[in-house]
This record gives C-alpha cells, structure tokens and sequence, in this order.
C-alpha cells in the first residue's frame, strides 16, 4: 500500500483532501499540520522519515495572508520557500514524489491571454514572491516533482470569498465588491480530486501545471452568483474599481490560468466555476 503524505491537512485544500481519501481505500493517508509535523523543522522532517516510508507529499502548507505578508515576510519566506526547500530535500534524497501547490500570484496579472505554465513569471508582493522562490527551490533541488499553481480557492472549510460574501450579503444592504480583476474561482475539491487524478496516473509526469476551475469571471460576477445560489436578493451588490478599494499587496488584474497542459498529460475534465460554487454552497447553506 502506497503512503500519501499531505502537508496544511487543516487548511481548505488539506479538508477536501481528507473528504476524497476516503475513495481511495488502495492508499494510506497522513494529515498533518504545523501541530504534528513542522515542516519549518528540518530535525522534525529528518525524524519523520526515518520513521515513515512516504511514497507522495502533497504539500498544501502555504502562507496565504496577502496583506500581512508584506509585514510579515519571514514567516511568509518560511513556510512559503524555506519548508518548501526543505520538502524538495528531503523527497529528492528519499525518491518520494512530491506535489506543490503554488499560486497565479507568480505573475503579474498584466496579460491579456490565459497564462501559460513557461510564461515569465513576475510577482509584485512578498505572498508572490514566497511563493515563486518556493517553485525554484523544487526546480532545483527535486526536479521530479509536479507544481500546480491555482487561483481564488475556495471550499466549505476555513474562511474564503464565498463565505465572506454570504455573511456580508445577510448582514448589508448594500456591497461593493471589485470588478476590474479577473481570474477563476477553484472549487479546492475539484483540485483535490485533480491531484488524486495525478497520484493514481500510470506515470507521474514532472513540471509546473495550472488548474482551475473553467471559465472566466471578475470578483463582482463571482459575489453576484454566490448571492444568486445562496438564495441571498436583500443585498445590493455594486461594481468598484481596484483604485476604490486600496490593499497593501497590488492584485494582478488577470490571473486566468491556461490549464491545456494538464488536462491533456492526466486526461482530467475541470468543472466550470459556476457548477464547483453550486456544489460546495449545497455542503454548507
């Protein structure tokens, strides 16, 4: 039986990862977190290996707070490249296959065409930059891993847009949500099952890959449809400019993920974004 490491098992990528375990009686899962594996701590990494025979990290540990990055960007650097580092180490001289989930804010939202996985990447904020040097560190250190980087994720667990956008819908009148930054929401279980998609190919296939969910929308049309399925019309939802609502961190204004590669390398079918929010909306609503 095949071991399956996931790394952030609390976070919203990590839950759904633990829901769709339990399709896959054929693999032994282990969810940990900063509370029983700190992959900041190379003794703890060291220790745990030796102990456990790991076939596949999916590491879903990630710094993700955008703002408070730019004042807090050692733990960001931490968790974001040095544990990621550390991972790529530690997989590489074990021959474990690791899985990273990395993020659109690698680039700078200045295009106009859906991204590419070899187009240059630029981020603009520490989140961005953790993060891409987290990707050099794999590319570096342990080549044979997959890298997928994702946008606007969401789920039923932990705190996200969909359910900020309920509770503020419930409790407002009126919202103003941006409408000049456009990307893809990603139902994280989608993703998840992407990733299982992945771990059970006949060959895991090396590189960098992108996945969302399909479609193209701006933040304003995503709270518009969060507002619509979840049955909320009390609300007046209003369209604003990124200038109107200031943010330390610069958002890219398109983050749309060209996902050609891994749909045809893993044969996987991506749901569209709107059909993702109806499913994840009837698990808690």
């Amino acid at each position: 039986m095949k071991t399956i490491l996931i790394t952030g098992a609390y976070g919203q990528l990590g839950s759904e990862m633990k829901v769709i375990s339990e399709k896959y009686p054929a693999y032994n899962f282990i969810f940990t977190d900063a509370d029983t594996l700190d992959i900041c701590n190379e003794n703890d990494l060291k220790n745990f290996f030796v102990r456990t025979t790991v076939d596949y990290i999916v590491n879903c540990a990630a710094y993700t707070a955008v703002d408070k990055a730019e004042e807090d960007a050692e733990n960001a650097y931490k968790i974001n490249k040095d544990a990621v580092r550390l991972l790529a180490k530690f997989s590489a001289k074990n021959k474990i296959k690791l899985i990273h989930i990395s993020t659109d804010y690698v680039f700078d939202g200045k295009s106009y065409l859906p991204y590419r996985e070899d187009d240059t990447i630029n981020p603009q904020g520490i989140y961005g930059k953790s993060k891409a040097d987290g990707e050099q560190e794999i590319l570096s250190l342990a080549p044979q891993s997959v890298i997928i980087r994702t946008s606007w994720l969401y789920s039923s667990f932990g705190n996200n847009f969909v359910k900020t956008m309920i509770k503020l819908g419930q409790e407002r009148e009126q919202l103003n949500v941006i409408f000049d930054q456009i990307g893809t929401p990603t139902y994280a279980l989608d993703l998840a099952v992407a990733i299982m998609k992945i771990i059970t190919a006949q060959e895991l296939t090396a590189g960098i890959y992108h996945f969302s969910n399909e479609g193209v929308c701006s933040w304003y049309d995503f709270a518009i449809a969060i507002h619509k399925h979840a049955g909320i019309s009390t609300c007046n939802v209003l369209p604003i400019e990124s200038k109107d609502f200031p943010a330390k961190t610069p958002r890219p204004h398109y983050s749309v993920l060209n996902k050609a590669k891994i749909k045809a390398t893993y044969n996987i079918e991506i749901p569209h974004w709107e059909d993702g929010l109806v499913r994840c909306l009837k698990l808690f609503l």
